[in-house]
């Protein structure tokens, strides 16, 4: 079983009958897990990786700062608990990751020298698309 990075108790399952594959076992056994983690209110996260959770959670995020998670890729209630876990650790890990600055730097002389040649090449090419000069 996957263990999640925020508490066990942080973390609401509800489970539901799902469809696909897996015959009347489908319309009788509820394996589909829906998975509810507060984000907004989780004393477990620092408030840098909560912002970039959030914000990384898309349209899986509630008004409330409720991330979503359904999951119903396997035929048993236990693999879809473990997946559902598995993807809130995936969306955990990759916010704790600080976005690298970007440092600004100056266009070089020679890169500065070849843009203005380009655009003066394509200056000449553009100005002989018109009509020719038939005044000899």
């Amino acid at each position: 079983m996957t263990e999640p990075l925020v508490p066990e108790d942080e973390l609401e399952f509800r489970y539901f009958r799902a469809g696909g594959p897996g015959g009347q076992n489908v319309n009788k056994v509820s394996t589909a897990v829906h998975m509810r983690f507060d984000a907004a209110n989780s004393p477990s996260l620092d408030e840098a990786v909560r912002t970039r959770l959030m914000k990384a959670a898309g349209s899986r995020l509630t008004n409330e700062g409720v991330i979503q998670i359904t999951a119903t890729r396997f035929r048993t209630q236990e693999r879809n608990r473990d997946d559902a876990v598995e993807r809130l650790n995936a969306l955990i890990e990759k916010a704790r990751i600080a976005p690298v600055k970007r440092i600004r730097t100056k266009p070089t002389k020679g890169s500065k020298e070849r843009r203005l040649q380009a655009k003066a090449g394509r200056s000449k090419i553009k100005a002989a698309r018109g009509r020719p000069d038939f005044s000899d």
